[in-house]
Protein backbone atom coordinates (compact mmCIF):
# COMPACT_ATOMS: atom_id res chain seq x y z
CA UNK A 1 0.00 0.00 0.00
CA UNK A 2 1.41 3.42 -0.95
CA UNK A 3 -0.06 6.85 -0.16
CA UNK A 4 -0.38 9.40 -2.95
CA UNK A 5 -0.96 13.10 -2.19
CA UNK A 6 -3.06 14.92 -4.82
CA UNK A 7 -1.34 17.82 -6.52
CA UNK A 8 -4.42 20.10 -6.49
CA UNK A 9 -7.13 20.50 -3.91
CA UNK A 10 -10.86 20.90 -4.51
CA UNK A 11 -10.95 24.66 -3.98
CA UNK A 12 -8.15 25.20 -6.51
CA UNK A 13 -9.85 23.17 -9.21
CA UNK A 14 -13.16 24.95 -8.61
CA UNK A 15 -11.97 28.51 -8.15
CA UNK A 16 -14.80 30.84 -9.23
CA UNK A 17 -13.10 34.12 -8.34
CA UNK A 18 -12.13 34.90 -11.95
CA UNK A 19 -13.11 34.14 -15.52
CA UNK A 20 -16.73 35.31 -15.22
CA UNK A 21 -18.59 38.27 -16.68
CA UNK A 22 -18.90 41.43 -14.58
CA UNK A 23 -22.42 42.27 -13.51
CA UNK A 24 -23.96 45.74 -13.44
CA UNK A 25 -25.37 47.11 -10.18
CA UNK A 26 -28.52 49.19 -10.06
CA UNK A 27 -29.90 51.60 -7.42
CA UNK A 28 -32.97 50.69 -5.38
CA UNK A 29 -34.96 53.74 -6.43
CA UNK A 30 -37.09 53.28 -9.50
CA UNK A 31 -35.43 54.47 -12.69
CA UNK A 32 -38.23 53.53 -15.05
CA UNK A 33 -41.94 52.88 -15.04
CA UNK A 34 -43.37 50.54 -12.41
CA UNK A 35 -44.99 47.46 -13.98
CA UNK A 36 -48.75 47.86 -14.10
CA UNK A 37 -50.91 45.06 -12.77
CA UNK A 38 -53.37 43.43 -15.14
CA UNK A 39 -56.83 42.57 -13.86
CA UNK A 40 -58.01 39.00 -14.32
CA UNK A 41 -61.61 40.13 -14.72
CA UNK A 42 -62.53 38.38 -11.46
CA UNK A 43 -62.52 40.75 -8.48
CA UNK A 44 -62.08 37.93 -5.97
CA UNK A 45 -59.10 36.55 -7.91
CA UNK A 46 -57.54 40.02 -8.06
CA UNK A 47 -58.09 40.45 -4.32
CA UNK A 48 -56.24 37.23 -3.49
CA UNK A 49 -53.39 38.25 -5.83
CA UNK A 50 -53.07 41.63 -4.14
CA UNK A 51 -54.56 43.67 -6.97
CA UNK A 52 -54.04 41.67 -10.16
CA UNK A 53 -51.37 39.92 -12.21
CA UNK A 54 -47.87 41.43 -12.13
CA UNK A 55 -45.99 41.12 -15.47
CA UNK A 56 -43.11 38.68 -15.20
CA UNK A 57 -44.44 37.03 -12.02
CA UNK A 58 -44.68 33.30 -11.39
CA UNK A 59 -47.76 32.00 -9.56
CA UNK A 60 -48.19 28.49 -8.17
CA UNK A 61 -51.76 27.34 -7.51
CA UNK A 62 -52.45 24.11 -5.63
CA UNK A 63 -55.66 22.38 -4.63
CA UNK A 64 -57.40 19.05 -4.27
CA UNK A 65 -58.46 17.16 -7.41
CA UNK A 66 -61.77 18.37 -8.79
CA UNK A 67 -61.88 21.50 -6.62
CA UNK A 68 -62.06 23.80 -9.67
CA UNK A 69 -58.50 24.99 -10.41
CA UNK A 70 -58.74 24.47 -14.16
CA UNK A 71 -62.22 25.98 -14.25
CA UNK A 72 -61.09 29.12 -12.44
CA UNK A 73 -58.04 29.59 -14.67
CA UNK A 74 -60.05 28.96 -17.82
CA UNK A 75 -62.57 31.62 -16.77
CA UNK A 76 -59.81 34.12 -15.95
CA UNK A 77 -58.00 33.34 -19.22
CA UNK A 78 -61.17 33.93 -21.23
CA UNK A 79 -61.82 37.28 -19.52
CA UNK A 80 -58.25 38.47 -20.14
CA UNK A 81 -58.35 37.30 -23.77
CA UNK A 82 -61.66 39.07 -24.39
CA UNK A 83 -60.24 42.29 -22.92
CA UNK A 84 -57.41 42.32 -25.47
CA UNK A 85 -54.66 40.32 -23.74
CA UNK A 86 -52.85 37.48 -25.45
CA UNK A 87 -53.32 34.27 -23.41
CA UNK A 88 -51.61 30.90 -23.91
CA UNK A 89 -53.14 27.91 -22.11
CA UNK A 90 -51.09 24.67 -22.11
CA UNK A 91 -52.75 21.54 -20.74
CA UNK A 92 -50.68 18.48 -19.98
CA UNK A 93 -53.50 16.49 -18.40
CA UNK A 94 -56.42 16.83 -20.80
CA UNK A 95 -56.83 16.53 -24.52
CA UNK A 96 -57.98 19.44 -26.62
CA UNK A 97 -61.46 17.97 -26.95
CA UNK A 98 -61.93 17.70 -23.20
CA UNK A 99 -60.96 21.33 -22.61
CA UNK A 100 -63.18 22.37 -25.48
CA UNK A 101 -66.17 20.61 -23.87
CA UNK A 102 -65.55 22.43 -20.59
CA UNK A 103 -65.29 25.76 -22.40
CA UNK A 104 -68.61 25.13 -24.14
CA UNK A 105 -70.26 24.25 -20.82
CA UNK A 106 -68.94 27.45 -19.27
CA UNK A 107 -69.95 29.58 -22.26
CA UNK A 108 -66.32 30.42 -23.09
CA UNK A 109 -65.96 28.68 -26.43
CA UNK A 110 -65.69 31.98 -28.31
CA UNK A 111 -62.82 33.37 -26.23
CA UNK A 112 -59.64 33.99 -28.30
CA UNK A 113 -57.35 31.77 -26.20
CA UNK A 114 -54.30 30.09 -27.74
CA UNK A 115 -54.73 26.52 -26.46
CA UNK A 116 -52.51 23.48 -26.87
CA UNK A 117 -52.15 20.05 -25.28
CA UNK A 118 -48.41 19.47 -24.76
CA UNK A 119 -46.00 18.18 -22.12
CA UNK A 120 -42.54 18.95 -23.58
CA UNK A 121 -41.03 22.13 -22.16
CA UNK A 122 -38.63 22.35 -25.11
CA UNK A 123 -41.55 22.35 -27.56
CA UNK A 124 -43.45 24.92 -25.49
CA UNK A 125 -40.52 27.35 -25.18
CA UNK A 126 -39.60 26.92 -28.85
CA UNK A 127 -43.16 27.81 -29.87
CA UNK A 128 -43.31 30.79 -27.51
CA UNK A 129 -39.98 32.05 -28.85
CA UNK A 130 -41.46 32.32 -32.35
CA UNK A 131 -44.28 34.66 -31.27
CA UNK A 132 -44.74 37.83 -29.25
CA UNK A 133 -44.64 37.20 -25.47
CA UNK A 134 -48.18 36.59 -24.21
CA UNK A 135 -49.71 38.48 -21.31
CA UNK A 136 -50.59 35.25 -19.48
CA UNK A 137 -49.19 31.72 -19.73
CA UNK A 138 -51.04 28.92 -17.91
CA UNK A 139 -49.36 25.53 -17.40
CA UNK A 140 -51.79 22.84 -16.23
CA UNK A 141 -50.00 21.21 -14.53
CA UNK A 142 -46.27 21.46 -13.73
CA UNK A 143 -46.16 17.79 -12.63
CA UNK A 144 -47.00 16.68 -16.19
CA UNK A 145 -44.22 18.68 -17.85
CA UNK A 146 -40.91 17.04 -18.80
CA UNK A 147 -37.53 18.06 -20.22
CA UNK A 148 -35.47 15.83 -22.51
CA UNK A 149 -32.30 17.14 -20.83
CA UNK A 150 -33.25 15.62 -17.45
CA UNK A 151 -33.54 11.93 -16.67
CA UNK A 152 -36.63 10.66 -14.93
CA UNK A 153 -40.36 10.45 -15.50
CA UNK A 154 -42.61 13.55 -15.37
CA UNK A 155 -43.47 14.47 -11.79
CA UNK A 156 -40.14 13.48 -10.26
CA UNK A 157 -38.24 16.00 -8.16
CA UNK A 158 -35.60 16.72 -10.79
CA UNK A 159 -38.13 17.07 -13.62
CA UNK A 160 -40.44 19.40 -11.68
CA UNK A 161 -37.56 21.58 -10.51
CA UNK A 162 -35.90 21.75 -13.93
CA UNK A 163 -39.09 22.42 -15.90
CA UNK A 164 -40.25 25.07 -13.44
CA UNK A 165 -36.88 26.82 -13.61
CA UNK A 166 -36.98 27.06 -17.40
CA UNK A 167 -40.57 28.34 -17.46
CA UNK A 168 -39.93 30.89 -14.70
CA UNK A 169 -36.82 32.14 -16.51
CA UNK A 170 -38.90 32.66 -19.65
CA UNK A 171 -41.50 34.60 -17.64
CA UNK A 172 -38.88 36.88 -16.05
CA UNK A 173 -37.14 37.62 -19.35
CA UNK A 174 -40.28 38.18 -21.42
CA UNK A 175 -42.56 39.89 -18.85
CA UNK A 176 -45.22 37.19 -19.16
CA UNK A 177 -47.34 36.39 -16.12
CA UNK A 178 -46.94 32.65 -15.50
CA UNK A 179 -49.45 30.46 -13.62
CA UNK A 180 -48.38 26.94 -12.70
CA UNK A 181 -51.00 24.47 -11.48
CA UNK A 182 -49.61 22.10 -8.84
CA UNK A 183 -50.87 18.75 -7.63
CA UNK A 184 -51.25 18.19 -3.90
CA UNK A 185 -50.45 15.21 -1.69
CA UNK A 186 -52.94 13.49 0.60
CA UNK A 187 -52.08 15.85 3.47
CA UNK A 188 -52.83 18.92 1.32
CA UNK A 189 -49.27 20.12 0.60
CA UNK A 190 -48.10 20.78 -2.95
CA UNK A 191 -46.43 17.73 -4.45
CA UNK A 192 -42.84 17.86 -5.62
CA UNK A 193 -39.79 19.60 -4.16
CA UNK A 194 -40.27 22.27 -1.52
CA UNK A 195 -37.92 24.49 -3.47
CA UNK A 196 -40.71 24.96 -6.02
CA UNK A 197 -42.53 27.23 -3.56
CA UNK A 198 -39.34 29.26 -3.05
CA UNK A 199 -38.81 29.72 -6.79
CA UNK A 200 -42.22 31.29 -7.50
CA UNK A 201 -43.45 34.73 -6.44
CA UNK A 202 -46.96 33.79 -5.33
CA UNK A 203 -48.26 30.56 -3.78
CA UNK A 204 -52.04 30.11 -3.70
CA UNK A 205 -54.21 27.35 -2.30
CA UNK A 206 -57.68 26.64 -3.70
CA UNK A 207 -59.69 25.13 -0.85
CA UNK A 208 -63.20 23.92 -0.24
CA UNK A 209 -65.35 20.97 0.73
CA UNK A 210 -66.93 18.69 -1.84
CA UNK A 211 -70.24 18.79 0.07
CA UNK A 212 -70.38 22.61 0.03
CA UNK A 213 -70.61 24.92 -2.94
CA UNK A 214 -68.16 27.56 -1.75
CA UNK A 215 -64.48 27.67 -2.70
CA UNK A 216 -61.77 29.81 -1.07
CA UNK A 217 -58.69 31.01 -2.96
CA UNK A 218 -56.09 31.71 -0.27
CA UNK A 219 -52.75 33.48 -0.75
CA UNK A 220 -50.00 31.73 1.23
CA UNK A 221 -47.02 33.66 -0.17
CA UNK A 222 -47.05 36.90 -2.12
CA UNK A 223 -44.05 39.04 -2.99
CA UNK A 224 -46.28 41.75 -4.44
CA UNK A 225 -49.07 42.05 -1.88
CA UNK A 226 -50.46 41.05 1.50
CA UNK A 227 -50.41 37.44 2.65
CA UNK A 228 -53.50 35.52 3.83
CA UNK A 229 -55.86 37.39 1.56
CA UNK A 230 -58.76 35.29 0.32
CA UNK A 231 -61.13 35.28 -2.60
CA UNK A 232 -64.47 33.49 -2.19
CA UNK A 233 -66.27 31.71 -5.01
CA UNK A 234 -69.37 29.55 -5.26
CA UNK A 235 -69.54 26.57 -7.61
CA UNK A 236 -72.51 26.87 -9.96
CA UNK A 237 -73.69 25.26 -13.17
CA UNK A 238 -71.92 27.88 -15.30
CA UNK A 239 -68.62 27.69 -13.43
CA UNK A 240 -67.39 29.64 -10.43
CA UNK A 241 -69.37 32.69 -9.31
CA UNK A 242 -67.83 35.42 -7.19
CA UNK A 243 -69.18 35.90 -3.67
CA UNK A 244 -69.08 39.57 -2.74
CA UNK A 245 -70.37 39.01 0.81
CA UNK A 246 -68.91 35.72 2.09
CA UNK A 247 -70.32 36.21 5.60
CA UNK A 248 -73.79 35.21 4.38
CA UNK A 249 -72.43 31.79 3.34
CA UNK A 250 -71.44 30.85 6.89
CA UNK A 251 -74.41 32.22 8.85
CA UNK A 252 -77.60 30.25 9.35
CA UNK A 253 -79.97 33.15 8.70
CA UNK A 254 -82.44 32.05 11.38
CA UNK A 255 -84.23 34.64 13.48
CA UNK A 256 -84.51 32.76 16.78
CA UNK A 257 -81.20 32.13 18.59
CA UNK A 258 -80.40 28.58 19.68
CA UNK A 259 -78.35 27.31 22.60
CA UNK A 260 -74.74 26.51 21.74
CA UNK A 261 -74.40 28.84 18.72
CA UNK A 262 -72.12 31.89 18.70
CA UNK A 263 -71.18 34.21 15.82
CA UNK A 264 -67.50 35.09 15.45
CA UNK A 265 -66.10 37.84 13.16
CA UNK A 266 -62.96 36.20 11.73
CA UNK A 267 -60.22 38.00 9.82
CA UNK A 268 -58.85 36.63 6.56
CA UNK A 269 -56.07 38.99 5.56
CA UNK A 270 -57.80 42.36 5.47
CA UNK A 271 -61.30 40.93 4.98
CA UNK A 272 -63.67 40.20 7.90
CA UNK A 273 -65.84 37.09 7.58
CA UNK A 274 -68.61 36.24 10.04
CA UNK A 275 -68.88 32.53 10.85
CA UNK A 276 -71.09 30.57 13.22
CA UNK A 277 -69.56 28.31 15.86
CA UNK A 278 -71.77 25.51 17.15
CA UNK A 279 -71.26 23.48 20.33
CA UNK A 280 -73.08 20.45 21.73
CA UNK A 281 -72.69 19.01 25.24
CA UNK A 282 -73.94 15.46 25.96
CA UNK A 283 -73.92 14.17 29.53
CA UNK A 284 -72.81 10.56 29.98
CA UNK A 285 -74.63 8.26 32.41
CA UNK A 286 -71.95 5.58 32.63
CA UNK A 287 -68.25 5.82 33.37
CA UNK A 288 -67.25 5.74 29.71
CA UNK A 289 -64.50 8.02 28.49
CA UNK A 290 -66.08 11.21 27.10
CA UNK A 291 -65.41 12.06 23.48
CA UNK A 292 -64.09 15.35 22.07
CA UNK A 293 -64.88 15.96 18.40
CA UNK A 294 -63.85 19.13 16.55
CA UNK A 295 -64.57 20.17 12.96
CA UNK A 296 -62.98 23.35 11.62
CA UNK A 297 -60.90 24.26 14.69
CA UNK A 298 -57.78 23.11 16.52
CA UNK A 299 -58.53 20.18 18.83
CA UNK A 300 -55.57 21.07 21.07
CA UNK A 301 -56.90 24.58 21.59
CA UNK A 302 -60.33 23.15 22.50
CA UNK A 303 -58.75 20.97 25.17
CA UNK A 304 -56.93 24.01 26.57
CA UNK A 305 -60.12 26.08 26.62
CA UNK A 306 -62.06 23.32 28.40
CA UNK A 307 -59.32 23.15 31.03
CA UNK A 308 -59.48 26.92 31.58
CA UNK A 309 -63.27 26.81 31.92
CA UNK A 310 -63.02 24.06 34.51
CA UNK A 311 -60.12 25.58 36.49
CA UNK A 312 -61.13 29.28 36.38
CA UNK A 313 -64.92 29.13 36.11
CA UNK A 314 -65.78 25.96 38.03
CA UNK A 315 -67.65 24.34 35.13
CA UNK A 316 -67.64 20.57 34.76
CA UNK A 317 -66.92 19.13 31.32
CA UNK A 318 -65.08 16.00 32.46
CA UNK A 319 -68.20 13.80 32.44
CA UNK A 320 -69.66 15.11 29.18
CA UNK A 321 -69.00 14.64 25.51
CA UNK A 322 -68.08 17.85 23.71
CA UNK A 323 -68.77 18.41 20.00
CA UNK A 324 -67.63 21.61 18.27
CA UNK A 325 -68.34 22.58 14.67
CA UNK A 326 -67.66 25.61 12.49
CA UNK A 327 -70.71 25.95 10.25
CA UNK A 328 -70.36 25.72 6.50
CA UNK A 329 -67.15 23.70 6.53
CA UNK A 330 -65.07 26.79 7.32
CA UNK A 331 -61.65 26.34 8.97
CA UNK A 332 -60.59 28.76 11.69
CA UNK A 333 -57.01 29.58 12.66
CA UNK A 334 -57.63 32.97 14.30
CA UNK A 335 -56.84 32.96 18.06
CA UNK A 336 -59.57 35.56 18.53
CA UNK A 337 -62.10 32.74 18.21
CA UNK A 338 -61.42 31.67 21.83
CA UNK A 339 -64.16 33.83 23.32
CA UNK A 340 -66.76 32.75 20.74
CA UNK A 341 -65.93 29.06 21.35
CA UNK A 342 -66.13 29.58 25.11
CA UNK A 343 -69.48 31.33 24.74
CA UNK A 344 -70.84 28.48 22.62
CA UNK A 345 -69.60 25.89 25.13
CA UNK A 346 -71.13 27.69 28.13
CA UNK A 347 -74.37 28.25 26.24
CA UNK A 348 -74.61 24.55 25.34
CA UNK A 349 -73.74 23.48 28.90
CA UNK A 350 -76.39 25.75 30.43
CA UNK A 351 -78.86 25.08 27.57
CA UNK A 352 -79.44 28.81 27.31
CA UNK A 353 -79.29 30.75 24.05
CA UNK A 354 -76.89 33.63 23.68
CA UNK A 355 -78.26 37.16 23.26
CA UNK A 356 -79.77 37.72 19.84
CA UNK A 357 -77.78 39.62 17.17
CA UNK A 358 -74.53 39.41 19.14
CA UNK A 359 -70.95 38.61 18.18
CA UNK A 360 -68.06 37.36 20.30
CA UNK A 361 -64.30 37.66 19.84
CA UNK A 362 -61.21 37.71 22.05
CA UNK A 363 -58.20 35.57 22.95
CA UNK A 364 -58.32 33.62 26.22
CA UNK A 365 -55.17 33.05 28.28
CA UNK A 366 -54.48 30.21 30.71
CA UNK A 367 -55.17 32.58 33.59
CA UNK A 368 -58.70 33.18 32.33
CA UNK A 369 -57.98 36.65 30.97
CA UNK A 370 -59.57 37.84 27.74
CA UNK A 371 -56.86 39.64 25.76
CA UNK A 372 -57.38 42.22 23.01
CA UNK A 373 -56.93 41.11 19.41
CA UNK A 374 -56.03 42.93 16.23
CA UNK A 375 -58.50 44.65 13.89
CA UNK A 376 -61.26 45.00 16.50
CA UNK A 377 -62.86 48.00 14.77
CA UNK A 378 -62.94 46.20 11.40
CA UNK A 379 -64.69 43.22 12.99
CA UNK A 380 -67.24 45.50 14.65
CA UNK A 381 -68.02 47.38 11.43
CA UNK A 382 -68.59 44.15 9.50
CA UNK A 383 -70.92 42.84 12.21
CA UNK A 384 -72.86 46.12 12.29
CA UNK A 385 -73.19 46.07 8.49
CA UNK A 386 -74.87 42.66 8.67
CA UNK A 387 -77.37 43.71 11.33
CA UNK A 388 -75.67 42.67 14.59
CA UNK A 389 -76.32 45.05 17.48
CA UNK A 390 -74.14 43.77 20.34
CA UNK A 391 -70.49 42.73 20.62
CA UNK A 392 -68.85 40.94 23.54
CA UNK A 393 -65.14 41.64 23.32
CA UNK A 394 -62.13 42.46 25.50
CA UNK A 395 -61.65 46.08 26.62
CA UNK A 396 -59.79 48.43 24.27
CA UNK A 397 -61.09 46.68 21.17
CA UNK A 398 -61.08 49.88 19.19
CA UNK A 399 -63.40 52.83 18.66
CA UNK A 400 -67.11 52.23 18.90
CA UNK A 401 -69.36 51.70 15.93
CA UNK A 402 -72.71 53.44 15.51
CA UNK A 403 -75.60 51.15 16.44
CA UNK A 404 -73.33 48.57 18.10
CA UNK A 405 -73.34 48.06 21.88
CA UNK A 406 -69.97 46.90 23.17
CA UNK A 407 -69.82 44.75 26.31
CA UNK A 408 -66.35 44.50 27.82
CA UNK A 409 -65.33 41.00 28.88
CA UNK A 410 -62.04 41.16 30.78
CA UNK A 411 -62.14 37.77 32.54
CA UNK A 412 -63.67 34.45 31.58
CA UNK A 413 -65.88 34.20 34.74
CA UNK A 414 -67.63 37.41 33.68
CA UNK A 415 -68.49 35.66 30.40
CA UNK A 416 -70.30 32.96 32.37
CA UNK A 417 -72.18 35.68 34.28
CA UNK A 418 -73.26 37.27 31.00
CA UNK A 419 -74.69 33.99 29.72
CA UNK A 420 -75.94 32.15 32.79
CA UNK A 421 -76.58 35.01 35.22
CA UNK A 422 -75.95 35.19 38.92
CA UNK A 423 -77.83 31.93 39.49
Amino acid sequence: MSEEVPQTVFSARHDLSSGGRAIAFEPLEATGETPQRRSTGLAEFDRALGGGLVPGSAILMGGDPGIGKSTLLLQASALIARSGGDVVYISGEEAAGQVRLRAERLGLAGAPIRFAAATSVRDILTTLGQMAPPALLVIDSIQTMHSDQIEGAPGTVSQVRGCAFELIRFAKESGTALVLVGHVTKDGSIAGPRVLEHMVDVVMAFEGERSHQYRILRSLKNRFGPVDEIGVFAMAGQGLDEVANPSMLFLSGREEPLAGAAVFPAMEGTRPVLVEIQALIVRLQSGATPRRAVVGWDSGRLAMLLAVLEARCGLNFSSAEVYLNVAGGYRLADPAADLAVAAALVSALADRALPAASTWFGEVSLAGEVRPVAHGSIRLREAAKLGFRAAYAPPDSGPGVAGMRQHDVAMLPSLVDHIVGDA
